[in-house]
């Protein structure tokens, strides 16, 4: 897929919604034992790639760069019809000291407004290092279930209907 074909299907209102939301992405990857893997991890988008950050000896981060190609889904719960981003890219491993300004970004979407100062604050004590993970998209798919659906979903309903 073309960086400009996925540039426009990031753009689109219901993926900047996903992207901006405290939902977590569901993060796939293949494991160093040969295992498939999904973990759910917070996430800061930049504008151009997913980044997430986690402590060094985390499984992910040997898997990673063992096997860099990873899958992403954002998803929404509870709402009917759903919307869903999926994606797929390659990640890069980087060791960083202190705690990567994308990882307290990415938090304030889930840690509360009120609380937010004391867990930065607990964060920066705890870690000394801390692994940012970047994604750059290779391929991106929008799902809302009104526009646009699943392509077997699609030929189905074609064959249906005539």
């Amino acid at each position: 897929m073309e960086r400009e074909e996925i540039a426009e299907v990031m753009d689109k209102p219901i993926a900047r919604e996903l992207l901006a939301s405290s939902i977590p992405a569901r993060l796939a990857y293949i494991g160093v034992d040969g295992a498939p893997r999904v973990v759910p991890v917070a996430f800061l988008w930049d504008g151009a790639r997913l980044v997430v950050c986690t402590v060094p000896k985390s499984a992910k981060v040997g898997a990673l760069r063992r096997d860099p190609n990873v899958s992403l889904t954002i998803d929404t719960e509870g709402r009917y019809p759903p919307r869903v981003l999926l994606l797929r890219g390659t990640a890069s491993v980087e060791l960083v000291d202190g705690v990567p300004d994308e990882y307290v970004e990415a938090s304030r979407k889930v840690v509360p407004a009120d609380r937010f100062e004391d867990w930065e604050a607990g964060v920066r004590a705890l870690y000394a290092q801390m692994v940012r993970i970047t994604v750059e998209p290779t391929w991106a798919k929008l799902l809302d279930f009104e526009t646009t659906i699943p392509k077997a979903v699609e030929d189905l309903v074609r064959a249906h209907v005539g």
